[in-house]
């Protein structure tokens, strides 16, 4: 496929993709892919390129000849979500304790996040702390230099995007609770200590589930 329409694809998975995760779309909408793609100025292809990109992530559910249904978040989505996230983390999360603890520059760039969601939770800024929610969580992972641990994180990052919009919507006081926890599981991280970080994520978690 030439750069053009690879770029197009890319364009209007983002754009879906944003969408869908940050609830401007809502679960049960229909999507045209004719009209996506005159939004955006590009063909029918590359929209439908995208749309099988987020079928296979879930995100979508494809009806032929008619475009695609966004799939509603339900409480078994997000148990299951849950549920993979702390098995990929808190095994990421054990190597990195057996190996001494995070490096001095990752060390620096979790302490960076965390100050980061302080000043949105200072804000009331729900999308920005969204996004520092998530990269904090993808720091822990990487700090494992394990790939299979990253590539199943990534696998699961647009849904859990979504539900971080969701699940932290709910309750303004869930933005200061989250950080909270971030800088607990941050110092057991720093310490090496790996059942105090399970115990912790576990913990954090549990102030999800059943949520929705």
């Amino acid at each position: 496929m030439a750069k053009q329409a690879l770029n197009a694809v890319d364009l209007a998975y983002s754009t879906v993709r944003d969408r869908i995760v940050t609830g401007e779309w809502s679960g049960g909408e229909l999507l045209s892919e004719v009209e996506i793609a005159h939004e955006l100025g590009i063909s029918r292809t590359p929209t439908h390129e995208a749309f099988l990109r987020l079928g296979a992530e879930q995100l979508l559910r494809l009806i032929p000849r008619r475009g695609a249904v966004v799939t509603p978040v339900d409480p078994a989505e997000v148990s299951n979500v849950l549920a993979m996230r702390e098995g990929v983390e808190c095994a990421a999360a054990g190597q990195v304790c057996v190996a001494g603890g995070p490096s001095d520059s990752e060390q620096t760039a979790i302490r960076d996040n965390l100050a980061r969601q302080a000043r949105c939770v200072a804000q009331s800024d729900l999308a920005g702390f969204v996004v520092a929610d998530d990269e904090f969580h993808a720091h822990i992972v990487a700090a494992s230099a394990n790939p299979i641990a990253v590539h199943f994180y990534e696998q699961l990052r647009s849904r859990q995007q979504r539900l971080r919009n969701v699940l932290l919507a709910v309750d303004p006081a869930n933005l200061a609770a989250a950080h909270d926890d971030h800088i607990q599981l941050a110092q057991a991280l720093f310490d090496g200590d790996r059942s105090r970080y399970r115990e912790l994520l576990t913990a954090h978690f549990a102030r999800y589930r059943g949520a929705i």
